[in-house]
């Protein structure tokens, strides 16, 4: 079939590639969006923390330094796209107070409380009872807690469609069909091939379609970014207003080894996440994964059981080797990528827009994004290999 010229083509309308394709116009860049239904992904199952401070994790310190400066950027980038759109993005600056239930938990808020500290971040710890004044829903037994006014929420849902929105805005062209492959013509990304045979041709192509980004056909083998999908489910109840305010900020735990946390919005909403599978492309919800997050909530706050359940949803985060994205050329001439995002790829939306820009712009990551290079696991192999010989 007849081909369409673009000069930057984005395979992904979730969150990321749609910022991706915004930024890409907004510089002028005659874009286009290839997704069968834009706005969707794993954003409309995640939570929307964002959460830089809590949810460091050791051997993610170079993580966090990207983390860290797309929380800065987040209330411009909010503003704007509220200003240029009309959508209330449900952004708030409420801070989270992350708990522990017994002594083990105890100790090891303890050691993420000094990990914080040598990493320069700001966080207090609150006994007990000074957790309880802060939310008087939290259960009589919490041990004690880190307080992190620097973390924020924000609603992926309304995020998702004011994107959309700005796109839509920016001239961006949407084509609601899938990429079957990658079209490689003289050792260069030359565009793709949709599934109904379609032939889409663009001057740079960029892969953002989450966990699915390392199943495109057409990318050489050795370049296709190593993502997996990791399910998650999550829950979403509403809070009657003769009980609110229920929660006046996200709380979240550890219950039995697994994280747990409730996130309240201002619309009445409560979200609570999220279970961490490796189940493949299952999305399917689980009793045993209801019933797991209801019953490490109820330990946390005992009134939740009362709140009606509204619903019930599970996704793909998109998890890469060491949890961290890839961004930016890909190793193929005109193909860059923008996945791999994990759990922080609503924290990580405006300052990967900005990366991406600057790489379609320029040919090369700015300094913040450098470590986040998708070559970096090309480069392991042949070490790897040198090992075994």
């Amino acid at each position: 079939m007849s081909s369409r010229t673009s000069d930057v083509l984005v395979i992904g309308g979730g969150i990321i590639g749609l910022v991706t394709a915004w930024r890409a116009a907004q510089r002028g860049f005659a874009t286009a969006v290839l997704d069968p239904a834009p706005g969707g992904g794993a954003a409309q199952v995640a939570a929307g923390m964002l959460a830089a401070v809590t949810e460091l994790h050791y051997g993610e310190e170079t993580l966090l330094a990207l983390n860290l400066e797309s929380a800065r950027r987040y209330p411009g980038f909010a503003a704007e796209l509220t200003e240029l759109t009309g959508h209330d993005l449900g952004y708030r600056r409420c801070g989270t107070l992350a708990v522990a239930l017994d002594a083990d938990d105890r100790a090891g808020l303890r050691e993420l409380h000094a990990l914080q500290q040598r990493s320069g971040l700001a966080s207090e710890w609150l006994s007990g009872r000074e957790c309880r004044r802060l939310e008087p829903m939290l259960a009589p037994g919490v041990r004690g807690g880190l307080r992190v006014d620097g973390d924020h929420q924000i609603d992926p849902r309304r995020l998702a469609a004011a994107l959309v929105t700005a796109c839509e805005r920016a001239g961006v062209e949407f084509h609601h069909t899938w990429a079957e492959r990658l079209d490689v013509v003289r050792d260069r990304a030359a565009g793709v091939t949709t599934a109904d045979g379609t032939a889409l041709r663009a001057e740079r192509v960029v892969l953002a379609a989450g966990s699915l980004s390392g199943r495109l056909a057409g990318v050489p083998d050795e370049l296709l970014p190593p993502v997996r999908p990791v399910k998650g489910q999550v829950l979403r109840l509403t809070v009657p207003r003769r009980y609110a305010p229920f929660l006046s900020r996200t709380v979240r735990a550890v219950v039995r080894g697994s994280h747990v946390y409730l996130v309240p919005r201002e619309n009445g909403e409560l979200v609570v996440g999220a279970t961490s599978e490796e189940l493949g492309w299952d999305t399917t919800v689980t009793a045993g994964g209801v019933y797991e997050l209801l019953r490490d909530a109820h330990e946390l706050v005992p009134g939740i059981t009362e709140l009606p359940l509204t619903e019930t949803r599970a996704g793909l985060r998109p998890g890469s080797p060491d949890n961290a994205p890839l961004l930016g050329p890909s190793g193929l001439d005109g193909l860059l990528l923008a996945t791999g995002h994990y759990r922080n790829g609503v924290l990580l939306t405006p300052v990967t827009g900005d990366v991406l820009a600057h790489a379609l712009l320029t040919g090369e990551l700015p300094e913040e994004a450098r470590p986040f290079t998708p070559q970096r696991f090309h480069a392991a192999v042949p070490a790897r290999l040198e090992q075994h010989a």
